[in-house]
């Protein structure tokens, strides 16, 4: 925990949060969420992955920090029974409140709630450095050697164990159609050169799997 505050702080304090208690605190408690006991996928271990991603790339950002906040509160609210988009909405809302609370400029404030926002369908606009640094980061996972993709995918199931079968596979078919709808899942060049396709070979796969129906290039 003490690496992920001292992250928080760092990427808090670029973007210009006060450096007193009350950031460390805030920190504390934006982990605490990300430690949610029903989490299986949407926990610490994701969060340090998506960050360690935008570290590793910063240089493709426009304004990392901002990247680096938004990663912090992009999952920030997660409740698998919530419908459409409003876990992002509400992962939106608490970043401009925490942050606006911090002393962070409302410019960058503003940034981080677009990003973060961005994150619900993974529909990036061309020239959009840092919304793009951010969504590659977050689906990074889908790049993933098979084995750890599987696992990936069961852990979604276990966060929407509540959710029948036949209902999952229809939910989850229809999420990942609309991955490979997207012109590109990764949209930084360095990323979508190494990842794109070993991504949407896991994603087939998968939807494979819950269809029933044969792979097929998309």
């Amino acid at each position: 925990m003490v690496d992920l505050l001292d992250r928080w702080r760092a990427a808090a304090q670029g973007a210009g949060a006060r450096p007193d208690p009350s950031t460390t605190r805030a920190g504390e408690q934006v982990i605490v969420r990300w430690r949610e006991p029903h989490r299986q996928y949407h926990t610490v271990a994701h969060l340090t992955a998506v960050l360690d991603v935008v570290d590793q790339h910063a240089y493709l950002a426009a304004r990392a920090d901002a990247v680096r906040l938004a990663a912090w509160f992009h999952d920030v609210v997660y409740d698998p029974r919530a419908a459409g988009d409003a876990n992002e909405r509400d992962s939106a809302a608490m970043a401009e409140s925490v942050l606006t609370g911090l002393g962070v400029p409302a410019p960058t404030v503003a940034e981080v709630r677009r990003l973060v926002l961005l994150t619900a369908g993974h529909a990036v606009a061309p020239g959009d450095r840092d919304g793009a640094l951010l969504c590659d980061a977050d689906l990074a996972v889908l790049a993933a050697p098979p084995a750890r993709y599987e696992r990936y995918a069961a852990a979604i199931r276990r966060e929407y164990a509540h959710v029948p079968e036949p209902a999952f596979r229809a939910g989850r078919a229809a999420v990942l159609t609309g991955l490979l709808s997207l012109p590109a899942l990764f949209r930084s060049p360095p990323l979508a050169s190494r990842w794109e396709e070993p991504a949407r070979d896991n994603v087939r796969r998968e939807l494979a799997t819950l269809t029933g129906a044969p792979e097929t290039a998309d």
